[in-house]
């Protein structure tokens, strides 16, 4: 049985969506045991106020052992200074989380919480794998080629890169994309300006040819920010600043794209008919398109699985961040990233 730590107060929608999400992912996700980590009393009123079917669910989930309460009296706001407040809240519920993975009672931890302070708690009490300078945020996008998204990396958790922390997110989302996306050879592309190797700033100048030299990975150049959806890449190694605007922009446009089709089928009876006719095909859009199905980012260069999903996430991404924090765990992603590192050692050039 994979257990999951699943920090029950992180996230604007927290502790209701979390709940839910994890009675969804205690009964729907097969042999899995969840543990709700937070405060016990709101946990408590949650499960008392959901509709009958999910309540019977939480409490087969309850009696059968999938579903446990960890009380954590204190939790971190997303607003808070990430360091002071896992320095300052012992107790709180990402860093109780994180203990119960440190202590071998969980083999992964999910939060919609603070990504700073689960970034920092997690270097805190995991510590980094062996070898590794900066651990980095994954996440993952779909492209226009059914089951072929995109990995890219890093997504939030380093804003300035030294050009050889760029390669070893190389290294990890190369062994990630293989181990969880099932990629059997991925193509491993720099984001870029332009595709030429003079293009880009100083960072990415001087990370081309380092990326270059790595052996067993297929780096394919520089690729540029139209290249990312076009299912042709596997892997897109960028800096955190850049990798989180790109996140945070593709799932505004998805946002935006929803609202304008919507605004345009309604505006007359014909096209009213037309929408009608193609809601098929709508709904399968918006399906391709639901960040909330790519919303479980792991925290690639710590010895344990690690996943952070985004703060607004309702009860479906939580699912789904459960799912990937299994898939993660199961596959042993952080022991094939310690022996990519271990075997590229020669590659990189350790500063």
């Amino acid at each position: 049985m994979t257990r999951i730590a699943l920090d029950a107060m992180g996230g604007d929608n927290a502790p209701h969506e979390i709940v839910v999400g994890a009675v969804e992912s205690a009964a729907g996700l097969g042999d899995v045991q969840v543990l709700l980590v937070g405060q016990l009393s709101k946990i408590q009123e949650v499960l008392d106020s959901l509709p009958k079917d999910l309540k019977n669910d939480a409490q087969k989930a309850i009696e059968s052992g999938k579903l446990e309460i960890v009380h954590a009296p204190d939790n971190v706001e997303m607003d808070e200074s990430p360091v002071d407040a896992v320095r300052r809240k012992k107790d709180c519920s990402i860093n109780v989380a994180m203990r119960l993975v440190k202590e071998g009672r969980a083999d992964a931890f999910v939060s919609a919480g603070n990504s700073g302070a689960v970034a920092t708690s997690a270097i805190f009490n995991l510590g980094r794998i062996p070898g590794v300078m900066r651990p980095a945020i994954a996440t993952v996008l779909p492209t226009r080629i059914p089951r072929r998204p995109i990995l890219v990396l890093d997504a939030g958790a380093n804003m300035d890169c030294h050009p050889d922390w760029l390669v070893q997110f190389a290294i990890m989302g190369n062994a990630y994309s293989k181990a969880v996306i099932g990629r059997t050879t991925p193509k491993v592309g720099l984001v870029s300006i332009g595709t030429e190797d003079c293009k880009g700033n100083e960072m990415t100048k001087q990370t081309f040819p380092l990326l270059k030299e790595v052996r067993d990975i297929n780096f394919v150049g520089n690729i540029e920010g139209h290249d990312l959806f076009k299912g042709q890449m596997d892997v897109a190694v960028c800096d955190g600043f850049v990798g989180n605007v790109l996140l945070k922009t593709t799932e505004s446009i998805a946002k935006a794209m929803s609202y304008w089709l919507k605004r345009e089928c309604f505006r007359g009876p014909w096209r009213i008919l037309g929408a009608l006719l193609l809601k098929g095909a709508f709904r399968a859009l918006k399906s391709q398109m639901d960040p909330e199905v790519y919303g479980g980012a792991p925290l690639l260069g710590v010895p344990k699985t690690v996943i952070i999903t985004h703060g607004s996430s309702s009860h479906k991404a939580i699912y789904y961040a459960v799912k990937a924090g299994v898939a993660a765990a199961t596959n042993d992603v952080s022991g094939l990233i310690a022996k990519s590192i271990a075997e590229h050692a020669e590659d990189l050039k350790q500063k």
